[in-house]
């Protein structure tokens, strides 16, 4: 079920107010069952995968916690082994056939094809494959005391605003908050609502209408001229920020309609000043569990200095490889742990040279710099990202340049950027408008508290920019039930 979908519109209020009406005793079985009803509206048939991995996390859990010495690590080893074999089964198999393929084949081993399966990924498989490890670490590390709820258990890994696409919850935050009892709060489902009409603004106003032009553009590169590939590359920064924020918001935003409090996922990732401080902004939850659990289980920077730089090279690599079975995002990986180690490797010489420039002096100019920098690494690393292969990732990389030449004729704007482009002057300009206002509006935010600001208007004012949202949203927002991006990984 998507948050942008008539569907949802009817099941949230539902199970919202049932929730608040019912017992506390059945509150948890309540929100289960929604949470099983949200997932099988994908495909009903996957949700005995999540009930398989949960059954197995619970048993090993309790089991963690009862054995010592070696057989607490056996359990941790099967629990992960499990959740990993299905995520690799599901996620990674037809990837690692195709690849022997085509080894086996320029070897000449043999002359036929191992076969693939013929399976659809599970929606969000990633996401509660990442959450479920995270508990049984966890409690492997002494930091949770197993769940003995099994109902309880399985609604954190299945809780249906984060299900699908995070944010990735760690037990220490979520679990506790099933056994508490929630009372109505009406400035919580103030504070929601209007979290979940931002997130539903950035993913149908801004983040769907600019999907109009990096689809046909990335799909097919070779009909595009360098202008409008540069242009898709750009409008693709800002189209997944919206659509995977949009989620998160959404996601955040219901659970704290039902008093339940979720992770911060994103904060204003593009104002980053280095590639560094990007991750410590661009999906934290996701960023921030493969620095407990495998960063810092390498050894993190606490190694040989040539051991540092394998450690933060791998870690964003297998990152990349999270993402999805395509070498795209092993690229992408890569490169943002190429990106990180250089930056490391070259900090003391960037520092130098901004000291003989002088230009450390000016900290607004140095401040900017740095950032468009670091938005300039980004963009060129989402090419791969967003490239239906590699091959097309290296024609779009390898077309930039060429605006250079057309510079002079940048005044016919629009025949520069071809016939196939898919939006005319006056869309193209709305869309520039809809980026700026949403940088605005974070560039402000990290000023000022912009909530408690609003919060202190006149109750008129507040409700008449909720119903301008809300007709914004209705107006120009592209209802065409798209998916949100993350669903695939």
């Amino acid at each position: 079920m998507l948050f942008n979908s008539f569907q949802f519109l009817i099941f949230f209020p539902v199970v919202a107010v049932i929730y608040f009406l019912l017992p506390f005793k059945y509150r948890w079985l309540h929100l289960l069952i929604a949470s099983c009803v949200f997932y099988a509206a994908f495909i009903p048939a996957y949700i005995l995968i999540l009930f398989a991995t949960i059954i197995i996390d619970y048993i090993a859990g309790i089991m963690i916690a009862k054995s010592a010495g070696k057989k607490r690590k056996w359990f941790l080893v099967l629990s992960i082994v499990a959740n990993i074999s299905i995520l690799a089964v599901f996620k990674y198999y037809n990837f690692f056939i195709e690849n022997t393929n085509v080894i086996i084949h320029k070897l000449g081993i043999v002359t036929y094809d191992l076969p693939y399966l013929n399976i659809i990924l599970p929606i969000g498989l990633s996401f509660h494959t990442f959450q479920a490890m995270s508990y049984t670490i966890e409690v492997y590390r002494g930091n949770q005391k197993p769940e003995r709820h099994f109902g309880i258990y399985a609604l954190y890994v299945m809780f249906f605003p984060q299900l699908v696409a995070g944010p990735i919850e760690r037990p220490q935050n979520l679990l506790h908050q099933f056994h508490e009892e929630k009372y109505f709060n009406s400035a919580a489902v103030v504070s929601g609502l209007r979290l979940m009409i931002w997130g539903l603004f950035k993913k149908v106003v801004i983040a769907d209408r600019l999907a109009l032009v990096t689809d046909p553009v990335f799909n097919d590169p070779h009909l595009h001229t360098p202008l409008a590939l540069a242009m898709a590359t750009f409008f693709f920064c800002f189209q997944i920020f919206c659509d995977f924020s949009g989620y998160s918001d959404m996601a955040i935003g219901a659970a704290r309609i039902m008093g339940f409090k979720l992770m911060k996922n994103f904060d204003k990732p593009y104002q980053s000043k280095s590639i560094s401080e990007f991750w410590s902004r661009w999906h934290i939850s996701l960023s921030t569990w493969f620095k407990d659990y495998l960063y810092i289980s390498l050894g993190g920077n606490r190694v040989s200095i040539p051991r540092w730089y394998f450690n933060l090279f791998f870690v964003f690599l297998v990152s990349g490889f999270w993402h999805g079975a395509n070498w795209t995002f092993i690229i992408w990986g890569a490169l943002h742990g190429f990106y990180l180690v250089f930056a490391v490797i070259s900090k003391k010489y960037r520092e130098v040279l901004a000291r003989v420039t002088g230009i450390s002096k000016i900290p607004w100019l140095y401040n900017s710099l740095q950032t468009a920098t670091t938005f300039i690494l980004v963009m060129l690393a989402w090419v791969f990202f967003r490239a239906n292969s590699v091959d097309d990732a290296v024609y779009i990389l390898q077309q930039f340049p060429k605006i250079v030449q057309d510079i002079p004729q940048l005044h016919h704007f629009m025949r520069l950027v071809g016939l196939n482009f898919p939006m005319n002057f006056p869309q193209l300009a709305t869309a520039c408008l809809l980026i700026f206002f949403m940088e605005a509006f974070h560039y402000l935010q990290s000023r000022k508290d912009v909530t408690q600001l609003f919060e202190r208007l006149p109750i008129f004012i507040r409700w008449s920019a909720y119903y301008a949202a809300i007709l914004i949203i209705l107006f120009m927002g592209v209802f065409e039930n798209r998916q949100f991006i993350y669903f695939q990984f």
